[in-house]
C-alpha cells in the first residue's frame, strides 16, 4: 500500500521561492524575448513599411530633443521629371521611386522646400529609421569632438580608447582607419546571407551589447589598405565619442548638432542590450531633419555664420584620401569613401549618405542641393545595389534641371 504523505512546510517555502524566481526571471527577460523577436521579423515584407516607421515600438530608444531655434525653409515649388536616363535606359520616374517603396522625398535648394511628399503611412512629423545613414552623423559628431579636443591624433589606436577591443581585429587599429572603413576586420554585411555577421549581430542589437560584438571581430588584412564596409567599425566609433565625451550618443547629439542646427522634430536612437546607442545605424528622425543634415553639409558645417561642424572636417569627410577609397580603384567599385560618406563615381562634388532598403541623403553643395529620401526597398541588394547607382542619375537629372 502506497503511504500517503504531506510535504513539509520548508519544502513549501523552498518551491514557493523557486516559483518566485521563475516568475521573477520571466518579468526581466520579458523584454529581451520581445526584442529578439522583433529583430528575427523587422524585414517581413508585411511588417517593414510600419517597422521603419516605429522602430520605438520594437526597441529602446533614447530621445534627441528638437531644437528651440527651428531652421525654417521657405516653400517653393517644382515637378519631378517623368523620366531619366540611366546607363541609356529610359526609367519612369515614378514607377521607379514607388518600385523602392518610396515613403518620403523631399528636395531643399538654397533655404527652399521645393518638393515634398509621403506615402505608406510616412508623414511630416514622422520618425523613420536612418539604417548607415546614421554614420554620417555619428562622423559629424566626431568631428565636432576632434575640435573639441577629445580625439587630438587621429593616428591613435582606438583599442586605447576602448581596452575592451585588446585582443580583436581592431587591436592597434588606428582611429582614422574605422572612419574610413578601413579597419582591417573580416566582417561579412550580406544581408541576404542568414549567417552573416551583420545578421549576426541581431542578438546584440536586441538584448546583447554591440561593444562585446565588436570585440569577438578578428583581423583579415591590415589596416588602412582596403576599403571594406564593415557596420561594426561606425559602432566603435560611437563607442569612443560616448567614452571620450562622458556623455550617450543621443545626448551629445542634442547638445552638438540637433539644437544649433535648428531640428524641426524630436529624433531618437536605438539602444542595445547594454543600454548603448546603435551608433552604426540607430537613428530614427524626421525626413525634413535628413534634409536639414545635408543643407548643414551642402554650406560647409555652417548654419547662417556659425559654424557647427568644422569645414575642414567637412572637407575631409567628403574626400578620398587615398587610392584604394576612390571610386572605380576596381572594376564594380562605382562608389567612393570618405569619413563615413560615399563619394559617386563621375563626382563634380556631390557626396552621400546611404542606408539600407533606400535609406539617401544627396548633397550638391556646388548647387546648394539636398534630396533626401526614404524608403523600404527589399530588393536594395539586387544586382549590385543596382537601384542605388540608378537613383543617383535620378538626383543628376534633378539637379541638371535646376540649374538651367
Amino acid at each position: 500500500m502506497t503511504e500517503s504523505r504531506t510535504p513539509r512546510s520548508g519544502s513549501l517555502r523552498w518551491v514557493a521561492a523557486l516559483l518566485a524566481l521563475l516568475a521573477l526571471a520571466a518579468w526581466l527577460y520579458r523584454g529581451e524575448i520581445s526584442r529578439l523577436s522583433a529583430a528575427a521579423d523587422l524585414f517581413e515584407p508585411d511588417r517593414i513599411v510600419h517597422n521603419f516607421q516605429n522602430m520605438d515600438e520594437l526597441f529602446d530608444a533614447r530621445v534627441i530633443g528638437r531644437s528651440d531655434d527651428i531652421l525654417e525653409f521657405d516653400r517653393g515649388h517644382y515637378a519631378l521629371p517623368t523620366s531619366f536616363e540611366h546607363r541609356g535606359r529610359s526609367y519612369d520616374t515614378e514607377a521607379f521611386l514607388e518600385q523602392l517603396v518610396t515613403t518620403g522625398l523631399i528636395i531643399v535648394q538654397d533655404d527652399t522646400i521645393l518638393y515634398e511628399r509621403y506615402a505608406h503611412g510616412h508623414e511630416p512629423a514622422g520618425q523613420h529609421i536612418a539604417w548607415s545613414v546614421s554614420k554620417s552623423f555619428v562622423s559629424a559628431l566626431f568631428g565636432i569632438a576632434v575640435d573639441e579636443g577629445h580625439f587630438p591624433d587621429l593616428s591613435q589606436p582606438v583599442s586605447e580608447i576602448l581596452p575592451e577591443l585588446v585582443g580583436s581585429g581592431y587591436d592597434g587599429v588606428p582611429i582614422e582607419h574605422v572612419l574610413e572603413m578601413s579597419s582591417g576586420v573580416r566582417f561579412n554585411e550580406d544581408y541576404g546571407d542568414p549567417f552573416s555577421d551583420i545578421n549576426r549581430m541581431g542578438p546584440a542589437m536586441a538584448a546583447g551589447s554591440l561593444l562585446d560584438f565588436a570585440a569577438t571581430l578578428e583581423t583579415e588584412q591590415p589596416s588602412g589598405t582596403v576599403l571594406h564596409y564593415v557596420s561594426v567599425d561606425t559602432q566603435v566609433l560611437g563607442e569612443m565619442l560616448v567614452r571620450a565625451t562622458g556623455q550617450d550618443l543621443a545626448s551629445y547629439a542634442a547638445e552638438k548638432l540637433w539644437q544649433p542646427l535648428g531640428m524641426e522634430f524630436d529624433a531618437y536612437f536605438l539602444l542595445d542590450g547594454a543600454g548603448r546607442e546603435w551608433a552604426f545605424g540607430g537613428l530614427n528622425a524626421s525626413l525634413r531633419d535628413f534634409a536639414r543634415f545635408g543643407w548643414l553639409y551642402a554650406h560647409g558645417g555652417s548654419r547662417h555664420g556659425h559654424q557647427i561642424v568644422p569645414r575642414a572636417w567637412v572637407e575631409a569627410s567628403v574626400t578620398a584620401s587615398a587610392p584604394h577609397l576612390e571610386p572605380g580603384r576596381e572594376p564594380g567599385s562605382a562608389m567612393g569613401y570618405g569619413y563615413q560618406w560615399w563619394i559617386p563615381g563621375g563626382s563634380q562634388g556631390e557626396f552621400t549618405a546611404l542606408g539600407v532598403y533606400g535609406q539617401n541623403i544627396w548633397v550638391d553643395p556646388a548647387k546648394h542641393l539636398v534630396i533626401a529620401k526614404n524608403s523600404a526597398d527589399v530588393d536594395f541588394q539586387k544586382d549590385d545595389f543596382e537601384n542605388g547607382q540608378i537613383a543617383i542619375s535620378l538626383w543628376r537629372t534633378i539637379a541638371a534641371e535646376l540649374s538651367e
